[in-house]
């Protein structure tokens, strides 16, 4: 089931501005969140509009934390961060997903709650890209 209003269902132009696609998973679609001051932070969208995690079978709730420890696992590889942070927030936007954010320790926020979209840090497509394929390589 999708919902025509929320951008992880139509998964182009309303997720295009905040996420780049990496790649689709078991359980879900991986997008570079474009906001990059968190050196490869990500989110991974549940693949059905379900709000909570109480809506989907235990099967599946298992198969999307595997997908979330195994982007963790990838991020920890390639950007060697101190310590990850996950949300699952979506008090507007009504789809499972999960924010997978590095946290560098020395940096701003280190200590604290990841700024949702601190709204500092913009790469290019070229660069947004190579990202991907670096943790599409890692998965």
């Amino acid at each position: 089931m999708k919902d025509q209003n929320c951008a992880y269902c139509m998964q182009g132009e309303l997720v295009a501005k905040f996420g780049y696609p990496i790649c689709q998973m078991d359980s879900g679609y991986l997008y570079l969140f474009k906001e990059q001051s968190k050196k490869g932070r990500v989110i991974l969208a549940y693949k059905d509009h379900v709000s909570e995690l109480v809506d989907i079978s235990a099967e599946d709730r298992n198969a999307f934390f595997a997908d979330v420890a195994k982007v963790a696992k990838a991020i920890h590889k390639i950007y060697h961060p101190n310590k990850v942070n996950y949300g699952a927030y979506g008090d507007t936007g009504c789809h499972l997903h999960m924010h997978i954010v590095p946290k560098y320790e020395g940096q701003d926020e280190w200590g604290s709650t990841f700024t949702m979209n601190p709204d500092k840090l913009y790469l290019t497509d070229e660069e947004y890209e190579a990202m991907a394929e670096e943790i599409r390589q890692a998965l």
